[in-house]
């Protein structure tokens, strides 16, 4: 066997969900009437109108104050301005208020650029992080507010050399989580028409249309005796569907959706595994190391849980009420912040009573008993997330972990909330991680053992093309496409859909056509990319660069400006528009668009050598020279922070 391939080395916990959990006939996870394609969502203000003292309550928990306009009440930071150092990169980021508008700007040698911040993500409870919005596309801006230790920071992920600048692409798989539900528009990876404001009633209990509809015509439901199937109670569902919920952005990580099935599909009651499949990777840290949001993970993990389901009801409304879930310590309705610390201790003592803790206790102290978290559950850091802490839902005996003196090994990928992903969700989950997360070769590897008996079946050819182009074998790539047809992949591959898969794979196929010089394939495989995702301006930017290679310059420049009409700041279509004039020697309008790549993004080698060129033509040493040392200073730079910016 490969020390490769998939397998796990963890409790497999949904089988023990599964063994545990009665059938009832008075709860179901099926037969809700908002599950049907005909419920829509009603928005928050509609529930609240009903229930106003839920609404009232809710509003202010950290997923009530999950996303909000960028203002001076909804900033955890209440100064009028912040800077962060990124000296990987050798740039400096500025927050201030111009008036009510917070805005960051970056400043990079004599270079400063400044947008307006539109969204603040995050309660304020551990992170601000600041979005900005630009006709619609949506992106994360290179500054976090970590208000625990009340400092700002790089935000996660842009550390290390991978500052992403202002490009981060707030996509739907992310605002998903931290949002109610957007209106996102197809064909693009983060333009939005509608961004509501927080995450709402129906993330939890469905659509509800259907349900306003049933209560205002029909007399109401005995709820303490039977079920509202017009709208998703979780108490009455299983501890499966009750985690499913929770586990929906409580479980975050390496996320791999069904074929034909995008992040707007889940319904509370539904199962999740259904539509999303989560995998984590599984160190030799794994026991004391985790992420941000693995709350569900570490509890079904814990001793308490197991044990837990023996206590189910089979004959009661709500059978599951004494197992051991998220809503046992925590409601959904109020805000931790307005509940007592011992209320958490009292869902221990429900299971432990006082006398077992004090046998079991000798040696702490009776004042010490009224604070189980702090021992069972510790505050510690998340691995993904810096700055902040967190408390391990892991509930154990403490215990002291073996602290690694090299980096941790990895062990597996394991799916968490199923028991049985199939072959193909295991092959994207470790394409996935090689990808998304700067994984190691091997994770490719295990791929290839996952694939190699699937060569021929079309219906893995999107994943094997995406290997291949992580692999850079452009022929290996071009070699499968030749082998399952083109006209086949026509044929299967043509889906519009949120996620854009297809048109990725289109996009790696006319790659490997332009690295191997097959310049007429490579425009056809782009414009296929292209009709299926024409709101992603990388695509049409590659639509151009392929047609101004093949001659057909007029048509490449009316791209780049129909680019720059969408994005006015993709950098990318400014420099090759300047690069464009400058060829034609039109100097006024290439000085224009080169300057405005060079302010979007004063790192590209290419705008610099271009400015430089253009300088030159027009007989401005001093300027020609500029930009050739801060040309240098780049490269110097990126040699040393191995960023490509």
């Amino acid at each position: 066997m490969n020390r490769y391939q998939f397998y796990s080395v963890c409790i497999p916990i949904s089988l023990l969900i599964g063994a545990c959990t009665p059938s009832n006939s008075s709860v179901q996870t099926s037969g809700y009437l908002n599950h049907r394609d005909s419920a829509h969502y009603v928005g928050i203000q509609t529930c609240r109108t009903c229930h106003s003292k839920i609404y009232d309550t809710y509003i202010k928990t950290g997923m009530g104050q999950s996303f909000g306009l960028a203002t001076t009440e909804k900033s955890a930071y209440k100064n009028t301005n912040a800077s962060v150092l990124d000296t990987s990169i050798n740039s400096r980021y500025l927050m201030s208020w111009n008036k009510s508008i917070m805005q960051i700007t970056e400043q990079v040698f004599d270079n400063r650029l400044t947008y307006p911040v539109k969204y603040i993500i995050g309660s304020g409870q551990h992170t601000n992080s600041h979005i900005r919005e630009e006709n619609g596309y949506c992106f994360q801006m290179p500054m976090t507010y970590y208000t625990q230790q009340q400092l700002w920071d790089l935000p996660p992920g842009f550390e290390q050399g991978q500052n992403s600048r202002f490009r981060r692409k707030l996509s739907l798989e992310c605002i998903s989580c931290h949002n109610a539900f957007p209106k996102m528009e197809q064909g693009s990876e983060n333009k939005y028409a509608i961004m509501p404001t927080g995450i709402d009633c129906e993330r939890c209990h469905g659509p509800g249309s259907i349900h306003v509809a049933q209560r205002s015509s029909l007399a109401p439901i005995d709820t303490a005796r039977y079920i509202d199937y017009s709208i998703v109670n979780p108490a009455k569902l299983s501890i499966d569907r009750q985690f499913d919920i929770c586990q929906r952005c409580h479980l975050q990580g390496n996320a791999v959706l069904t074929e034909g099935k995008s992040y707007y599909d889940f319904k509370p009651g539904m199962v999740l595994s259904d539509f999303i499949t989560v995998f984590l990777p599984r160190y030799s840290n794994s026991e004391s190391t985790f992420i941000m949001a693995s709350h569900a993970d570490r509890l079904k993990q814990s001793k308490c849980f197991i044990s837990s389901l023996n206590k189910v009801q089979p004959n009661s409304l709500k059978p599951y009420k004494n197992a051991l879930t998220c809503v046992t310590c925590h409601n959904p309705h109020v805000s931790v912040k307005d509940k007592e610390s011992e209320s958490y201790n009292l869902a221990c003592i429900n299971c432990h009573t006082l006398q077992d803790t004090k046998v079991t206790h000798t040696k702490v102290s009776i004042f010490d008993f009224s604070n189980c978290v702090q021992c069972h559950m510790p505050l510690s850091g998340a691995s993904d997330i810096p700055h902040v802490s967190i408390h391990d839902h892991k509930i154990q005996i403490p215990a002291k972990h073996k602290k690694e003196t090299t980096d941790p090994k990895f062990i597996s990928l394991t799916a968490i909330n199923s028991k049985s992903p199939t072959p193909k969700l295991k092959t994207e989950a470790f394409i996935n991680q090689f990808e998304r997360f700067n994984g190691g070769r091997y994770l490719l590897d295990s791929a290839y053992q996952l694939l190699k008996s699937n060569y021929r079946n079309i219906q893995y050819s999107r994943l094997w093309i995406r290997y291949f182009f992580l692999k850079q074998d452009y022929l290996g790539l071009l070699e499968h496409v030749q082998t399952v047809g083109y006209q086949n992949l026509i044929l299967t591959y043509q889906q519009k859909e949120y996620e854009n898969r297809d048109a990725w794979m289109w996009y790696h196929i006319s790659e490997a056509y332009n690295a191997t010089g097959k310049q007429l394939e490579s425009l056809k495989a782009i414009q296929t990319a292209v009709k299926l995702a024409p709101l992603i301006p990388e695509f049409l930017n590659k639509n151009a660069v392929v047609l101004f290679a093949l001659n057909k310059t007029l048509l490449a420049r009316n791209l780049w400006h129909q680019i720059i009409n969408q994005q006015p700041g993709f950098a990318p279509a400014q420099m090759n528009l300047g690069y464009y004039y400058l060829k034609h020697n039109q100097l006024d309008s290439a000085r224009v668009y080169l300057n405005r790549s060079y302010r979007l993004n004063p790192f590209n080698i290419t705008t610099l050598t271009n400015l430089e060129q253009l300088y030159s033509v027009k007989g401005k040493s001093d300027s020609a020279r500029y930009f050739n040392n801060i040309k240098r200073s780049m490269l110097s730079l990126q040699k040393h922070s191995n960023k490509n910016l």
